[in-house]
């Protein structure tokens, strides 16, 4: 297949209904199970994993800020972040980056840059209008395309499929992108949710709900599956999270989060804000996980470490 790949497609489903909200029964979806995770120690920050095993796959998710126009002016510019992108693979042995908030030239520069065994796959962000009209976000800056989410990784991308979502009737959409990853035996799905108030036509719905629901399900098919991204809240921790009703129960029982610790979901900052709102999820055991900081964004790196699958049919899911 082509070394960069664009789906072309756009997720369609629109919201009919009031959707902020939910019963308290919703709640009740989050009861907490125990689990044992290897861990790196409780910085708010990191240089990284280090070199992982040759039976092992490293996945990292980041936010790069790179949409000038959207506060990113002062977080560097394609240098720097390609930079940041070489210590990922240097310090962590990163082999798969879900990546959000990329420009299209920049992306496939990126991989130019790192080498031919690299490989990306690109969606774009659009601004839906009243009437139903697509414009897709441009890069500002000479020959930098288009600003949406993609993946990058060491060895070519198969099955590259945009999965559709809910997303808000008039304004912008992001969405989900998955692909396998042969050569590590390996799939993996990158979400850049809906942030909350995001449909100027109704300020009330929140969309993120169903979205996650939809990265949920598509990454049900594959037990081999790494999901994350920016999902633009909070986890569902502390009594005065509202947002805490869009989680799906699965989150946090059937998978595990990489920053996931027994019964405790918080996790460390990822935003250098102080909070947390970028994520990788995985039923597979995780052998590490941390957060590796960088000036050339405002969002920290997320990294976190599995053992490769052998066969999807002997999996353990013990995490």
């Amino acid at each position: 297949m082509q070394r960069h790949t664009e789906t072309g497609r756009w997720s369609r489903q629109r919201s009919l209904r009031r959707r902020f909200g939910r019963t308290a029964a919703t709640l009740s979806l989050l009861t907490a199970v125990a689990c044992t995770s290897a861990q790196t120690p409780d910085s708010g920050k990191g240089a990284g994993v280090g070199a992982g095993k040759a039976d092992e796959v490293t996945v990292a998710t980041w936010n790069m800020c790179g949409v000038r126009q959207w506060g990113c002016e002062k977080t560097g510019g394609p240098k720097e972040k390609l930079q940041q992108l070489r210590d990922l693979i240097d310090d962590s042995g990163v082999q798969v980056l879900l990546l959000q908030e990329v420009c299209s030239d920049d992306l496939q520069s990126f991989a130019r840059s790192l080498g031919p065994q690299w490989h990306s796959a690109f969606e774009p962000y659009a601004e839906v209008d009243s009437a139903g009209g697509r414009k897709p976000v441009g890069c500002t800056g000479q020959g930098r395309g288009q600003a949406g989410y993609g993946l990058l990784a060491g060895s070519p991308l198969a099955d590259v499929e945009a999965v559709p979502s809910e997303q808000p009737t008039v304004g912008l959409h992001r969405g989900i992108l998955c692909a396998r990853v042969p050569a590590q035996r390996l799939r993996v799905c990158n979400a850049h949710l809906s942030l909350r108030e995001s449909d100027a036509d109704h300020p009330d719905w929140d969309f993120r709900d169903d979205q996650l629901s939809s990265l949920v399900a598509a990454a049900s098919t594959d037990a081999a599956t790494v999901f994350g991204g920016d999902f633009n809240t909070p986890p569902p921790v502390g009594d005065r999270n509202t947002s805490a009703w869009i989680w799906p129960s699965e989150a946090y029982t059937t998978y595990r989060e990489c920053d996931q610790k027994g019964g405790s979901k918080k996790g460390r900052a990822t935003l250098k804000d102080g909070t947390k709102i970028d994520y990788l999820f995985t039923q597979l055991p995780r052998t590490a996980c941390e957060v590796v900081d960088t000036k050339a964004s405002d969002h920290r790196p997320l990294v976190m470490r599995v053992p490769r699958p052998e066969d999807p049919a002997t999996i353990s899911t013990v995490g």
